[in-house]
This record gives C-alpha cells, sequence and structure tokens, in this order.
C-alpha cells in the first residue's frame, strides 16, 4: 500500500480564541516534484503567533488561509524526490511551507544546511525566522546604543529572548517582560538581562517604573494591551518602538483603542511595524552571524517540542495561551540522522 500524505486544514474560521476542532488532518497522495520542485518530508514543523493572523479573513501583508485550506507554516526536513539539480534526496532543508507530512516546493524557495552546524528545530527558531525577525528589528530599527534601556516583551519567547540577548551584546540594560516566574527566572538567570518583571503582576506600571529610572529608549513590542500601556508612558525623547507583535489582541475581532499617540510628537518618537520578510537579506546575515554563538554556547535559546502531527493544532492554542517556553515545534517525523 503506497504511503500517504497527511496535513492539517483549516476546517473552519474561529470566531474568537482558536480550538482545535476548528482544524482537521485530511489524507491524500504524497506529491512527484515537477521541473525546479522538491518534495521533503517534514522533521519539524514552527508554529508562531503570526499563523493567528492567517485565520481571519480580511486583508493584511500575507493572504489569509482558506477553509479547507492546508495550515500555512515553514517546516524543516528530508529531502526525498528532487527535480532540481540543486537539491538531491537526503538533503536537508527548511522552507518548506504548511502543516503537513510531505510538502512540494519550489527549489529556490529552499535553502539547505548542513548537518552539525545546529540542531535542526534552532533553524526554525533562533537561526530562522524568529531570530531573524530580532536581529532586523534591532539593527534597522532599534538601533541600540551602548547604556540605552531597552524594554522587550515575551522576553522568554522565540523573538524577545533573542532581542534581548543582542541588545545586551550592544551594552544595554535590558528589561525583560514575561509570564510567570521560572520564564522570568530563566530570561534574567540564563539570557542575562538586568532585570525581568511578570506581566501578571498587579503593579506592573510601577514596577516597570522603578526598573527603568531612566525611562525606556527602545521598545520590542510582541504582546501589546496591558504591557504595551505599561511601557508607553515611560519612553524617552526619541526612543524607538519596534512593533513586532501584539499578540494579547490576536483573538479579538475588533482591536482595543490603544495609547493616545499624541506624545509621539512631542518625544519624537519612531513607531515602525516590522515585518521580517520585507528584507530577506537579513535572514542568511543573521544565520551566518549566529551560527558561531549557538555553536558555543553564548547566544542562548529554549524550545517547546510537541510530538505528532495530529497535535499540531493543540501546540498551536497552547502558543496563544502563552503555554510555551520559548519556540514551539511540532515534531512530525524522525531525523535521519
Amino acid at each position: 500500500m503506497a504511503a500517504l500524505r497527511r496535513s492539517v486544514v483549516l476546517r473552519r474560521r474561529p470566531a474568537a480564541e482558536p480550538d482545535p476542532s476548528d482544524f482537521e488532518i485530511i489524507e491524500d497522495d504524497i506529491p512527484t516534484p515537477g521541473p525546479g520542485e522538491v518534495v521533503t518530508r517534514a522533521i519539524f514543523l514552527s508554529i508562531d503567533p503570526y499563523q493567528r493572523g492567517r485565520l481571519w479573513d480580511r486583508k493584511s501583508y500575507a493572504a489569509p488561509v482558506q477553509v479547507g485550506e492546508v495550515m500555512t507554516g515553514e517546516t524543516i526536513g528530508e529531502v526525498v524526490a528532487s527535480a532540481d539539480p540543486a537539491f538531491k534526496a537526503g538533503d536537508i532543508a527548511s522552507g518548506a511551507r504548511g502543516w503537513q507530512t510531505h510538502t512540494v516546493t519550489p527549489a529556490s524557495l529552499l535553502v539547505k544546511h548542513e548537518r552539525g552546524a545546529a540542531p535542526l528545530g534552532a533553524y526554525l527558531g533562533v537561526l530562522g525566522m524568529p531570530g531573524t525577525t530580532a536581529y532586523s528589528g534591532m539593527k534597522d530599527i532599534g538601533q541600540v546604543k551602548a547604556g540605552e534601556t531597552v524594554v522587550i516583551s515575551a522576553a522568554s519567547g522565540a523573538v524577545g529572548s533573542v532581542a534581548g540577548q543582542l541588545a545586551k551584546r550592544a551594552g544595554a540594560r535590558v528589561i525583560g517582560i514575561a509570564g510567570g516566574p521560572d520564564k522570568c527566572l530563566w530570561v534574567q538567570e540564563e539570557l542575562g538581562f538586568d532585570a525581568c518583571l511578570d506581566h501578571r503582576s498587579a503593579d506592573l506600571p510601577g514596577q516597570l517604573a522603578d526598573a527603568c529610572p531612566n525611562g525606556i529608549d527602545v521598545y520590542f513590542e510582541n504582546v501589546g494591551g496591558a504591557v504595551q500601556d505599561a511601557v508607553f508612558p515611560l519612553m524617552n525623547p526619541f526612543g524607538r518602538i519596534i512593533m513586532c507583535g501584539m499578540v494579547a489582541q490576536y483573538n479579538d475581532p475588533t482591536p482595543p483603542p490603544g495609547p493616545n499617540l499624541g506624545s509621539v510628537v512631542g518625544k519624537r518618537l519612531r513607531i515602525e511595524g516590522l515585518i521580517v520578510t520585507d528584507k530577506p537579506e537579513r535572514a542568511a546575515e543573521w544565520r551566518a552571524l549566529a551560527e558561531p554563538w549557538v555553536k558555543d554556547g553564548s547566544l542562548k535559546y529554549r524550545e517547546t517540542v510537541i510530538d505528532g502531527l495530529d497535535n499540531a493544532a493543540e501546540a498551536f492554542c497552547l502558543l496563544l495561551q502563552g503555554g510555551n517556553f520559548g519556540k514551539m515545534l511540532v515534531r512530525i517525523g524522525a531525523d535521519p540522522a
């Protein structure tokens, strides 16, 4: 009996917080690559907050997933068939997209990885899109200077943890905000942040003001909501806000009103949105810079790994509830090595 491909498709659009029942698994034949295409067998699937935005049927920077379509998400896996000379069976490649066991992809969209440079999952996290996002945000918008105060929301997450470490390398004083004492402890003790505050605290604004006596020069925004409300009044003149994500309101059909932006003028703040694919050259640039740091252990990261494609929807819902610690991955298949 021929092997089948298994895929997770969108069954219905969630009206608010997604539920695993909004997705279903279908099976079909493993595809055959056409000219210039490659079929990969997924080993790890990346689960990311941006995927929630793909479930709304509204205009955005990327097209929504349609009902009945395979859910989007990057994978890293093993090439099982290739109709392009750049790849052969057994190669390891990232860039194939889809919550599925096997994906056919134009070779031009794939990146080949040599074994041994880093664990495979790292190419979806610290060395992949999240790490590149942190790097691009800090390089292109944050432009951190030694002695400045930088605040990172979702500081234990895949993006925030890297962004804060980059700020520390630049000589800044770095304050993290995370969910729960375990995450805060890891951010402060393992990542080397100067402090980390629990966003669930009853007095986050007061604690943040105490932790930032000289105000805030750079804010890396991953959360929005009450965290943003606490940060915004403390921004210094000529401060920079990197608008990467607003996970606190991703499930809201109508986003809540934001802070009064009148002080943006008086403080000459720079508030800029960040979509990592706007500067695709940053991905290779970041991998070249960060691979040695991962190998020597100086760039630290954590992963939450859920086993099985059947559990991808549960992993996605857990991520949106803050139940992950670091990068969220789903292990779909075995690593042949």
